[in-house]
Formats: structure tokens, C-alpha cells, sequence
């Protein structure tokens, strides 16, 4: 099956003059990787508190999300999600997550892909299980915000916040890629997820979600007429989804990085809060240390970390940072009763 590439009118002379806010962070947070560590800031109500305050106050929040997030929001890769939706795999190939599922080496194209449009569907084209994403909406919502954010289930775009203000390092569920390395675009799947999904036996529900059907009866394979391919030259296509040096870059992410880097430009001297949600120890460099690094050159800003079990910050803006060890949706459902 054909893929439709993912287009828009940016060219690429604009691109040649722009910023690429990706590495000049990067850069930035090595800076950040002597520091000497606390954790603590205060007790939780106190944090609390302050992180209501200074939400209220900065100039600007620059909001920094990992995959914490997004297991708060509900997108667990294991248990009963799992069992729901990939019970058949579980039994076939012992697989117990998905994330590991994303490397077994399934017999065909047909089976891999069958595989991956039921991990594409359920963790992208679904809205979260619980509130979280809209609970943060709500709090920067006519705000001067940006989102950085690992996360590739495209799970701010879906509870509102601006386009403009998204950039998605790492990739994104809902594109792919071709194999041919001259080829430095993304292809949208929502069209190819939703027939494969329907080829396997789900159905959807009252409110268009597709759910495993009464008698459980799945296929594990898509038809071989509905094996992706890319429109421009026929090659087999991957996930768009930074795994090595062949990740593409693509236009719209290019214009993302250029955004980011302007946002924190405007800003490097006001009043900003740096929000880390979820962001643990695998990819420090592209939030963490930037975000340390950034507040320590910057007195006027401010660092607030909220996750589970790593909750800390430097010692050298230990005045100002904020460190709140638990569960984002329980710290956001919390907050309004604090005064």
C-alpha cells in the first residue's frame, strides 16, 4: 500500500538560514553535567505551592516532557493495556510488552506489521486514559508556552496546545519513512493504520475507537497488499522514530527546532519557568541538562522537575528549583486544593 507524503510550502533555502534549537541546547546542557546534585527543595506541599506560583507569574514556560509523562497520562506498555490488545502476540511469541515487541523479529512482513499498526493505533490515535495533558492545557493555556517534548504519541497536539509551539524530538508514531537513505521525508499512516487495524478484526466502538470484537478473534497478519510503501519510489518504509543516524529530520521538524531555538532566544532573560515532566536518566542531554543550564545562567528563572523516583536538580540553582518526587496527575489534581 501506498503511503501519502506529509507536505507543506517550506523551502529549503529557509531552512539554511534558521536555527536548529535540537543541538545548540544539547550543546548548552554539557555544560550542565559536572553539577552537583540534591533533591531536596522543600516539602511537598511547599513545592506545591511554588510551582502553582510560579506558573502563574513567569513571563514564559518552556515545558520539557519525557516518557513519564506519558505513563502518568495512562500509556503503560504493560499489563492490562498489553494484555488487551496484544493477548494473541503474548501467546504466540512469549512478547510481554510492547516496547520490547518493537524489536522481536516477527517471520514476515505481514505479522511485523500487523504488529506495529495495533502499537501505532493504541498509543497515537487514541486520546490518553486519564487527564493529565489536559490538565497541563488548561494551566498554560493563554500563556506564552513552548513544549519540548521525547514523547512521539503526539498526545499535546491531541489536548489542544499549539502546533507552533510543539517540537517533538525524537519522531513521531504517526509517520514513516522510507529505507532510502536520499530520501528526507515523512509519510502520514493515519489512512494505512486505520485499514490495517480494521483487516485484523477490530471494530469500533460508539465513539469510532477501535476495540477488540466480543468473540476476541484477531488476525495477526495484514493482508501483503497492505504492507507499507513509500509513494516516491516503492521502497519498504520504518517508523519515523530516532533510533540511529538514519532518523529523518524532515522539514517540519527542521522548522520545530528553528522555533524552539527563537523562543528561548526571546526569552533568555525574563521571568521563565523550565517545567520538566517525566524526563528520566536515557536521554538527559536533549531536556535535563539544557534546562539545568539554562536557569543557571539565567537568574531570573526558575527549574521545577516533577517524577516519579527522580526528582533533583543542581545544587547551583538549588535557590531556585523545585523538586517534586510523585506522579504528575496526582501533583496537578493536588495543586488547586493548595493555597
Amino acid at each position: 500500500m501506498f503511503l501519502k507524503m506529509k507536505t507543506n510550502s517550506i523551502t529549503k533555502d529557509y531552512f539554511l538560514k534558521k536555527s536548529d534549537g535540537y543541538r545548540e541546547t544539547i550543546m548548552e546542557g554539557m555544560r550542565a553535567m559536572s553539577y552537583r546534585i540534591i533533591s531536596e527543595t522543600g516539602s511537598r506541599e511547599d513545592n506545591i505551592k511554588r510551582l502553582k506560583k510560579e506558573i502563574e507569574t513567569a513571563d514564559a514556560i518552556i515545558i520539557g516532557a519525557g516518557a513519564g509523562l506519558s505513563t502518568s497520562a495512562g500509556f503503560t506498555y504493560s499489563g492490562e493495556r498489553f494484555e488487551k490488545y496484544f493477548y494473541d502476540f503474548a501467546k504466540r511469541f512469549g512478547i510481554r510488552d510492547m516496547y520490547s515487541g518493537g524489536f522481536y523479529p516477527f517471520p514476515d512482513e505481514e505479522t511485523l506489521w500487523a504488529w506495529w499498526s495495533r502499537h501505532i493505533y493504541f498509543n497515537r490515535y487514541i486520546d490518553a486514559p486519564k487527564p493529565v495533558y489536559d490538565m497541563i492545557y488548561d494551566l498554560v493555556d493563554g500563556k506564552d508556552y513552548f513544549v519540548i517534548t521525547t514523547n512521539v504519541d503526539h498526545q499535546f497536539q491531541r489536548a489542544g496546545f499549539d502546533k507552533k509551539r510543539l517540537f517533538y524530538t525524537q519522531g513521531d508514531y504517526g509517520l514513516f519513512q522510507s529505507v532510502n537513505s536520499k530520501l528526507k521525508k515523512t509519510y502520514d499512516n493515519e489512512e494505512w493504520v486505520m485499514k490495517a487495524m480494521e483487516s485484523q478484526g477490530f471494530v469500533k466502538d460508539e465513539n469510532g475507537v477501535f476495540q477488540v470484537p466480543e468473540d476476541g478473534k484477531l488476525s495477526m497478519r495484514i493482508p501483503t497488499e497492505l504492507i507499507p510503501k513509500c509513494p516516491d519510489d516503492g521502497s519498504d518504509v520504518t517508523m519515523n522514530l530516532r533510533a540511529d543516524d538514519t532518523f529523518v529530520e524532515d522539514e517540519g521538524w527542521k522548522l520545530a527546532s528553528s522555533r524552539y531555538s527563537d523562543f528561548l532566544r526571546r526569552h533568555e532573560d525574563m521571568h521563565v519557568l523550565y517545567l520538566e515532566l517525566g524526563v528520566g536518566a536515557n536521554t538527559p542531554v536533549i531536556i535535563k541538562y539544557p534546562f539545568w543550564q539554562m536557569t543557571a545562567v539565567n537568574p531570573n528563572a526558575v527549574y521545577a522537575c516533577i517524577n516519579y523516583g527522580e526528582a533533583f536538580a543542581p545544587e547551583v540553582i538549588k535557590e531556585r528549583a523545585i523538586c517534586i518526587d510523585g506522579d504528575i496527575l496526582t501533583v496537578f489534581e493536588e495543586m488547586p486544593k493548595i493555597h
